[in-house]
């Protein structure tokens, strides 16, 4: 049994957490609003114990301190993730909406490319847009190694 501080999937299929994040993030027309919404998102990640907030966890390229956590359970991978800067936090649990709970195939069949097609990346300063990518990276990783 998985347990906290792992993200359990609500969709199942990394596709179908894309699709519903998309419609749900673009039930609003301006980006302070979507910004709202993915800080909102982060403060549902399930605590991540300062037990793991090390530096071997820490995702380099990150202009925040963001840690991840790989487990292995039953042929999935589930993340745990946390950051210091709120909005950091929502794209960590974007990511983890979406990668968390899915086998390693699934998740390097699934780039994070819907992230720059939704504009996220472009709405985002440089630094922000640059985290985001290695976070995605680090978990595309985890899966190539699992």
């Amino acid at each position: 049994m998985i347990d906290s501080p792992f993200v359990i999937p609500d969709q199942p299929s990394a596709a179908e957490a894309i699709a519903h994040l998309h419609d749900e993030l673009f039930l609003f027309d301006d980006w302070m609003d979507r910004y709202q919404f993915i800080i909102e998102r982060g403060q549902c990640l399930p605590p991540y114990p300062d037990a793991l907030k090390t530096e071997d966890r820490l995702v380099p390229g990150c202009q925040s301190r963001v840690w991840l956590e790989p487990i292995r359970h039953e042929r999935k991978l589930y993340f745990a993730g946390a950051s210091d800067a709120a909005i950091v936090a929502g794209l960590v649990a974007l990511l983890l909406e979406v990668y968390s709970g899915r086998t390693p195939d699934e998740i390097r069949a699934t780039p994070a490319s819907f992230l720059k097609e939704w504009g996220l990346i472009g709405a985002l300063s440089g630094n922000r847009g640059n985290g985001v990518a290695a976070m995605a990276e680090r978990i595309q990783r985890f899966a190539a190694a699992a």
